[in-house]
């Protein structure tokens, strides 16, 4: 059985080549019917700028367990060459738990990590988030519909703000009002979004934008049929009604999802945005 916080270090592109990251698995960052939600921290060894990204696993609202070091070769190794630690977090996974209930859990995460900001070695003030697909989602719901703590709660992490400092969503829904069912006829694709209609605005981050959220960076191809580009259009529009810092990338051609040298420019795009808004001055 893996310890928590058992830390092993990997370097970069193969031993001794490139500056290492520390890799501690399996952080416990709340609890849900008996289980344990966890997250991974990937961390530079050298050089780390103290900020902290937190990335949203999840696909379909589904929330898979990858081995990290496959994480990390995958999908980090962009925002840990610049210094940046990296938070996998994994939520209580569709079909057993629906978009509410997911919420809770991506809340409780970014609250987790700021409360134990100093320990984990990021600045509490430097949290950013991002995500593709249902991970935008949950990544634009952090940004837009965050809260500062319940100041009178009696579990300490509950007290800590779950607001984020910026934000890039990968094709992301942006209002589900529409999907949302909760008769028998439900999306069996898409169980997470079995819950009360009634409900649907409460998670269409489109109706929550105002001027103080976070910088935000969106990222969507023109051929996407699953999630259309209009969901990215509409928001970004909202952004700039309200003045906030926020751009779209347009990917000619791509659908829901980027492969090859679509892939590699959504990364360098979401790798400079967190540098520029994140990154100490």
């Amino acid at each position: 059985m893996r310890k928590i916080l058992l830390f092993s270090l990997i370097g970069l592109g193969g031993w001794g080549a490139g500056p290492a990251y520390e890799i501690a698995p399996d952080i416990v960052y709340g609890h849900k019917m008996g289980m344990a939600l966890t997250m991974d921290q990937f961390k530079p060894k050298d050089k780390p700028n103290g900020a902290g990204i937190l990335f949203m696993v999840s696909g379909g609202w589904r929330s898979n367990w990858t081995p990290p070091e496959t994480a990390a070769t995958r999908l980090f190794l962009p925002l840990l060459e610049k210094g940046f630690s990296v938070f996998a977090v994994r939520h209580g996974s569709s079909p057993k738990f629906n978009i509410p209930e997911i919420m809770e859990d991506v809340r409780m995460a970014v609250r987790f990590v700021r409360w134990k900001a100093a320990s984990l070695g990021v600045d509490a003030n430097r949290l950013g988030v991002y995500g593709g697909s249902a991970g935008g989602h949950l990544s634009l719901m952090l940004g837009t519909a965050s809260d500062n703590g319940k100041s009178d709660a009696k579990d300490e992490v509950e007290r800590m703000s779950n607001r984020v400092a910026a934000v890039v969503a990968y094709f992301p829904p942006t209002d589900i009002r529409e999907w949302v069912t909760d008769g028998p006829d439900y999306n069996k694709t898409f169980p997470a979004l079995k819950f009360e209609k009634s409900r649907g605005p409460d998670y269409s981050p489109l109706l929550f934008v105002t001027s103080d959220d976070p910088p935000t960076l969106l990222i969507h191809g023109d051929q996407d049929k699953l999630v259309t580009l209009d969901h990215s259009e509409k928001i970004l529009a909202a952004f700039r009604d309200h003045k906030v810092p926020s751009e779209l990338i347009v990917m000619k051609g791509a659908g829901h999802g980027f492969q090859g040298a679509d892939a590699t420019r959504a990364s360098q795009a979401m790798v400079a945005w967190f540098e520029k808004y994140l990154a100490e001055r």
